[in-house]
């Protein structure tokens, strides 16, 4: 424990990295890719567990070899569709994802809580002539908050600390993120550990909290 309790740490990482406008770009792609990746993934899921078996099983499997396809591989078609759209340097490209659920595992887990849940229900709700619109919202979905929970909390925690992406498609200094304001200011001073190790606590607490949350769902539904 150091001799004297002090912030000046806190303080000089937020104003030699940037770090409070880096976190509020972060909050922004976190707030508008999180839910709208979940909401996604969640009406993929729920459309692919009322699919026929054979139609349901191709898409599995092509989910599954997308699933196997390194994230490196991508990179330069992306960067290439974005720069033909001239969305490069622009927060646009780490938000992009979200339109495909971020990940083909999202769906499939989404697809295996649905698929889990009892075939009478939804046959009372083709009874209660309920849309497949409506039989998410207002039925399955409620059922699987714990899913929800659980990927709202991992999609948090994969967007907040994304690193290359950024790096990749994001030049101007105003637009970082955490992580790369993070890196930044790690770059700066290497040897001043004090300052590098607050801006670290700030980049972590906020993943904790959403972790702390989605538990507390775990727990409620367990009860």
């Amino acid at each position: 424990m150091p001799d004297t309790l002090s912030t000046t740490g806190y303080q000089r990482a937020l104003d030699l990295g940037g770090l409070l406008r880096a976190s509020l770009n972060s909050v922004l792609v976190a707030v508008v890719a999180v839910p709208l990746s979940v909401l996604v993934a969640s009406l993929a899921g729920f459309a692919l567990a009322r699919l026929a078996p054979r139609t349901t099983a191709t898409v599995v499997a092509a989910s599954l070899v997308a699933l196997m396809v390194p994230a490196t591989a991508l990179l330069v078609p992306r960067f290439a569709i974005f720069r033909f759209l001239g969305l490069t340097d622009t927060l646009v490209p780490l938000i992009a994802p979200a339109l495909l659920g971020t990940s083909p595992l999202y769906v499939l887990v989404y697809y295996l809580a649905f698929r889990a849940l009892p075939a009478d229900l939804y046959d009372a709700c083709l009874v209660e002539d309920l849309s497949p619109l409506r039989t998410w919202w207002r039925v399955a979905l409620p059922l699987v908050r714990p899913v929800t929970a659980g990927l709202t909390a991992l999609t948090f925690v994969l967007t907040w600390s994304n690193f290359l992406d950024p790096l990749i498609y994001v030049y101007d200094r105003d637009l970082f993120t955490l992580p790369l304001a993070l890196r930044s200011l790690s770059l700066l001073d290497p040897t001043n550990f004090p300052v590098f190790l607050a801006g670290a606590v700030i980049a972590t607490v906020p993943a904790l909290v959403v972790f702390a949350l989605a538990q507390r769902r775990f727990l409620h539904h367990d009860d």
